[in-house]
């Protein structure tokens, strides 16, 4: 390949994905996204979305958002897994994390793989309090298969 065909083919390869004046699909402003674990729960009769199923079914997303003052805000979503599509069915911000207004620096699931046999969630955040600090610290956040949110300092 001539470097003419390289640097061509680069050029195409940095074009937006979406047309001009619309807004991009994902915000500048995200710095970290994992999508892990799974829930379940009874269908409600009256629920139209989900009729003649008998389980609403989906999986969780933690997100990291840039704010102004470069630290992050982490909002926690839990998506239904529908035949349209993905739905969110809540989606709240982590006190707990706002609370130390933090700069992320990673954000690790479980496991790679994406594959857990038990319902709920793990992930580990990746986080400084002082963007100076040469080592980040580690906090988890944990949800049961009961559906309990906890935040807490990782311990290794």
């Amino acid at each position: 390949m001539t470097p003419a065909a390289a640097l061509t083919l680069f050029a195409l390869a940095c074009v937006p994905a979406y047309a001009a004046g619309d807004s991009p699909p994902v915000a500048e402003t995200v710095t970290f996204v994992v999508s892990t674990g799974f829930w379940e729960e009874p269908a409600e009769e009256a629920d139209t979305d989900t009729a003649g199923a008998q389980t609403r079914r989906g999986y969780y997303k933690l997100i990291a958002v840039r704010q102004a003052d470069e630290t992050a805000e982490l909002h926690l979503q839990q998506i239904e897994a529908t035949a349209e599509g993905p739905k969110i069915v809540s989606s709240a911000a982590l006190e707990e994390f706002s609370a130390m207004k933090p700069y992320v620096t990673d954000i690790r699931p479980e496991n790679s793989s994406g594959i857990t046999t038990q319902p709920g969630f793990f992930a580990t955040v990746y986080l400084k309090t002082d963007p100076k600090a040469s080592e980040p610290e580690s906090w988890t956040v944990l949800i049961d298969d009961l559906g309990e949110i906890k935040v807490e300092r990782a311990t290794n």
